[in-house]
């Protein structure tokens, strides 16, 4: 066990001798990180910060993450374990191929606005410093694009769409998907403009549903 004399204002590490003390603090700083993270934002993201909502030292997040990169990279795997979760359940009582590609589609968007500042940090650059390595966006790939690959994939063989490569039928609907979801993004951070596209969340949808259904249009 760890004994610390704190000064006064300072923290005190959390003492841990188990694997399950350790998995409890790790999970309780990825927590309190997440909470930062969608209360106030990617910059926000500082070790002292983070330690304080948990409320242990940073000590800690070096122990468990080995740092902020560490953390960062923690927080992005996290992420997409969510989309993934949200996607796949999008995906229930769907069978037929173009059905999952729209289903992939909703639960992409659904996602993206319900944890706005997540999102940002698994596919924009809020924070300049933060690259996840190749082999960590591959990993996530796998777990999210996957799901859309397999839909075209199956669709492709149903004669449903025509395509010699059915990855890139759908990394061409990922794209579709993600812009008009980012976009839509974007214009929720302003006030709404009258008679103007994405001026609500049930307009969002269907410009959406209209944009993948014309891409599937193109495809068949």
């Amino acid at each position: 066990m760890m004994r610390v004399i704190a000064r006064y204002g300072e923290r005190v590490p959390r003492a841990v001798s188990t694997p399950k003390e350790l998995g409890a603090l790790r999970q309780d700083l990825l927590d309190a990180a997440m909470h930062v993270l969608r209360e106030q934002g990617a910059l926000h993201l500082t070790l002292r910060r983070v330690a304080d909502v948990a409320g242990t030292s940073t000590m800690g997040i070096y122990t468990c993450f080995g740092g902020r990169a560490g953390l960062l990279e923690a927080i992005y795997q996290y992420g997409f374990h969510l989309l993934h979760e949200v996607m796949t359940k999008s995906l229930d009582g769907h069978a037929s191929p173009l059905d999952r590609i729209m289903a992939v589609a909703l639960g992409y968007r659904e996602f993206a606005l319900g944890d706005p500042a997540l999102y940002a940090l698994m596919f924009e650059r809020p924070l300049p410093d933060f690259d996840p390595s190749p082999q960590q966006r591959e990993d996530a790939l796998g777990l999210t694009f996957d799901l859309l690959s397999q839909a075209t994939a199956a669709a492709s063989k149903a004669g449903l769409i025509s395509s010699g490569d059915p990855v890139r039928a759908a990394y061409l609907v990922w794209t579709t998907i993600h812009g008009l979801v980012s976009i839509e993004l974007t214009c929720s951070l302003r006030s709404p403009l009258p008679g103007w596209f994405l001026n609500s969340r049930e307009e969002g949808e269907r410009i959406l549903a209209d944009g993948v259904r014309a891409l599937l249009s193109g495809l068949t």
